[in-house]
């Protein structure tokens, strides 16, 4: 009988971790399909999965809304060529927010100035519509 009782709780606990990790990657396909609309300039793309009241703080200390983030993406004021972002991302959900802490390579230009960082980010979604949306980006660089 305590076999069976283990192996029950075993299977349970099996179970709850992959769900969970489930709900993990999708918030963290979520971000990597947004990584890859930036360096393909998919505003429509994007207009979709930024919240209209995000605030997008780059590791420059440059602050953009929705609007500005947009703008500066499609006029070609920022370049992203490249995003890669490392395996060791930590996603922390509480109900339908879902916060990211992660470091990213980022290869581009802005203003025409090339760039090719390492930054350590912490990004804030909201699941709206059965979709993750970008309310908060704060990057920082590393050296």
């Amino acid at each position: 009988m305590s076999r069976f009782f283990f192996l029950l709780v075993f299977v349970h606990f099996l179970a709850a971790a992959t769900a969970q990790s489930s709900k993990d990657r999708a918030v963290l396909d979520a971000e990597q399909a947004r990584f890859d609309a930036m360096t393909r300039r998919d505003t429509q793309y994007l207009k979709k999965v930024l919240s209209d009241d995000l605030i997008y703080v780059h590791s420059n200390s440059l602050t953009e809304s929705k609007q500005q983030h947009l703008h500066a993406i499609s006029t070609g004021k920022i370049i992203y060529e490249k995003m890669t972002r490392e395996a060791n991302t930590v996603v922390r959900r509480y109900g339908k927010t879902a916060l990211t802490n992660g470091i990213v390579g980022v290869k581009g230009q802005l203003n025409g100035t090339a760039f090719d960082i390492r930054i350590r980010y912490a990004a804030t979604y909201r699941k709206k519509h059965h979709q993750w949306n970008l309310v908060n980006w704060q990057s920082t660089r590393m050296n």
